[in-house]
């Protein structure tokens, strides 16, 4: 098994971190709602998750990095979900976020949605959106995988229900997107790291995502080459959101923020942003994470392609 670093997390109280989310987001939506609920059954539509909560040993896996696909792909960087949550002591996680596709299970580079449930109640509803012959998205559900490649940011828990953060967030008026708005905001009144997942929906609008196409056999040397080299969509909702943030990286070379969006209409890919700001809804669920575990971090450091 690769390195693995273990970092404990600030964990401020529910109340607090609602506050300081709401006066957050009121400064980029002009609705904003942050309540502390029951987890509702999130393996209902339209969260669509593989487990019913986000409660039981909250977590956050930062699996390998962008320093594996650029400046050129490194292919020997697979990883698997069991060997993870063996090594960190969560062998019936649940397990939701983003990454890239297991190139050598699809025959293709593409954007991951990792959605299961490991163990006896296992539960696989993994997505992959990848690029067809003609350059459209498809998106595949894998029932039977459990590798990925290259990098990945996990939320990891036991999936059980229990006590979560409720945010809802309508009309933008800010640049920022949904997720940078909470994380910035979080960054801004903590001073130690602060980390969150959870799943929300884009209800209404569309957004920007992208897929990879397979990897680039031309050296990736710039942001300009990274988003030549991407394919970019606007998309339809309602989309269903997968989403890992910190609110700031303590030196272990983080992704700080990063979700992949799944539906049951055939799109999906790597949010960016909302592009229908007037009459965008978001609606979301999150749990904070108590351990941060680095995993195979590169020993280089690349400042681009972690928008």
């Amino acid at each position: 098994m690769s390195k693995i670093e273990e970092y404990k997390l600030f964990q401020p109280k529910f109340e607090e971190i609602s506050t300081v989310l709401k006066d957050g987001l009121s400064e980029t939506f002009s609705y904003v709602e942050v309540d502390i609920v029951d987890c509702p059954d999130l393996q209902e539509k339209p969260y669509m998750l593989s487990a019913p909560g986000l409660c039981g040993s909250p977590c956050i896996a930062d699996v390998g990095g962008v320093e594996y696909l650029i400046p050129l792909a490194q292919k020997d960087k697979v990883y698997d979900f069991k060997n993870i949550t063996k090594s960190i002591g969560m062998e019936n996680a649940s397990i939701i976020g983003a990454g890239a596709g297991p190139r050598p299970h699809i025959g293709i580079n593409c954007e991951m949605m990792a959605n299961l449930k490991l163990g006896e109640d296992g539960n696989i509803n993994t997505h992959i959106a990848k690029l067809n012959k003609d350059g459209d998205c498809e998106l595949v559900c894998l029932k039977d995988n459990t590798q990925f490649c290259l990098l990945g940011n996990l939320f990891i828990s036991e999936g059980k229900p229990g006590r979560v953060l409720k945010v809802v967030a309508k009309n933008r008026k800010g640049s920022n997107n949904f997720v940078t708005s909470m994380r910035q905001a979080l960054g801004k009144i903590f001073e130690k790291p602060v980390g969150m997942g959870g799943v929300f929906v884009i209800k209404t609008g569309k957004a920007k995502l992208h897929i990879m196409p397979d990897y680039s056999e031309t050296p990736l040397k710039s942001t300009d080459d990274v988003n030549s080299w991407l394919k970019f969509f606007d998309m339809p909702s309602p989309l269903s959101c997968l989403s890992v943030f910190v609110s700031s990286d303590p030196g272990l070379n983080l992704r700080v923020e990063h979700t992949h969006c799944f539906s049951d209409h055939g799109v999906g890919g790597h949010y960016h942003e909302d592009t229908t700001a007037e009459f965008v809804e978001y609606e979301g669920y999150f749990n904070i994470a108590d351990t941060l575990f680095r995993i195979d971090r590169p020993s280089a450091v690349c400042d681009f392609g972690k928008d």
